[in-house]
């Protein structure tokens, strides 16, 4: 088991518990079926990769599984992974037994948990996995297993691993060890290495029904009234993690901005937009910053969308910023170009509320284009 010692979690959605302590899993019945099918015709692949967007309960489902197989010991004279018995039909394990509370304490040495680690000078989570975590894998091999059983690794999420560390991977998944499974977790599966995805099997999980959303917000947000629950729901494009955001970083404001300033669009509010380019231009709205760019990014592909099919889409964006199909394409490159350049501006620490309102201004300009397009 990798223990990083850490308050910082970099696989723990903001404002929600670990997914290794998730009790219950909601939806993706059709990727559990897929796993346990697998399973149950005793041929189980060494790896597999479990795609989907952000927020939905990928990791909860890679934890579900790797305490399904880490409670199952291989009998004696089975197959490789011991699947002689009936082939059960469902992921539940006893939560309370032994195993699950030591992986819930991240102390059972059968796992190991690759994911972002801490950097100790910053205080503050690394942006990437590192080559030295995935080495780190060695020595989890290299122990004994004295009860014959499995060893399950959980990658959260692999789209964190730059070349280095994806190739290190690469190497375990080509040649893997024995009584092993990697369950990885991507968000943007055309982002690994194709070699990496061919050795993998694809476990699929889509987006959440709002209903699932509406559940779990419930559950996890009980102080929340029905009103304020069910304006998160609209937002997070079926994903509880994107509505826990929502709602720690005060995301319903900031989009009710957005939106405003959009819907300014061409004739933008210059001293708005400074407002907005200063209050997210401070060190400490790190996190505000980003999801703004990620509600952004949403806006911009809904804008694509609306221009090219013609048809509006939900929720609702100003009609008059894409007259029509080459103006759907422009917001389409707008999506891939500026936000991107924020981002890699913030990455090499230029000055975050010029890059902002920088932006701001050259939406400005775009929706001046698009106009022209009528």
């Amino acid at each position: 088991m990798s223990v990083q010692n850490e308050s910082l979690e970099a696989d723990r959605a903001e404002g929600a518990p670990h997914p290794r302590h998730a009790t219950a899993l909601i939806g993706h019945e059709a990727a559990q079926d897929a796993f346990l099918s697998a399973y149950g015709s005793g041929r189980l692949h060494h790896a597999w990769l479990i795609t989907g967007p952000p927020g939905i309960g990928k990791a909860t489902l890679a934890w579900r599984i790797a305490r399904f197989l880490l409670a199952d010991i291989p009998q004696e004279g089975g197959s490789m992974f011991g699947d002689a018995l009936p082939a059960p039909s469902s992921l539940e394990t006893d939560m309370n037994s032994p195993l699950n509370r030591r992986l819930s304490a991240l102390s059972d040495p059968s796992l190991y948990l690759l994911r972002r680690p801490l950097d100790v000078k910053r205080g503050k989570l690394k942006t990437v996995i590192t080559v030295d975590e995935v080495r780190g894998l060695k020595k989890f091999f290299a122990l004994s297993q004295s009860d014959g059983g499995r060893r399950v690794v959980i990658v959260d999420s692999a789209d964190d691993m730059l070349g280095p560390a994806a190739n290190a991977l690469l190497k375990l998944l080509e040649e893997p060890p024995a009584r092993t499974v990697f369950l990885l977790i991507s968000h943007m599966p055309s982002r690994l290495l194709p070699t990496i995805r061919s050795r993998c099997r694809t476990l699929s999980c889509g987006p959440l029904d709002p209903d699932h959303v509406d559940h779990a917000l419930a559950a996890t947000l009980p102080e929340l009234n029905e009103d304020e629950r069910l304006a998160l729901v609209r937002h997070a494009s079926g994903s509880v993690g994107a509505a826990l955001r929502m709602y720690a970083q005060d995301g319903l404001a900031l989009s009710q901005t957005l939106d405003r300033m959009l819907g300014s669009l061409p004739g933008l509010d210059r001293m708005a937009a400074t407002a907005l380019a200063n209050e997210l231009g401070t060190p400490k709205a790190e996190d505000r910053r980003a999801l703004f760019l990620d509600l952004l990014d949403q806006r911009l592909a809904g804008l694509a969308r609306q221009g090219v099919l013609g048809y509006p889409v939900s929720p609702p964006l100003p009609e008059a910023l894409t007259p029509s199909p080459n103006a759907g394409r422009r917001w389409a490159d707008a999506q891939q170009q500026l936000t991107g350049r924020v981002r890699r501006g913030l990455a090499v620490n230029l000055d975050a509320s010029a890059l902002i309102l920088d932006m701001c201004v050259k939406l400005d300009a775009l929706a001046q284009d698009c106009a022209a397009d009528r």
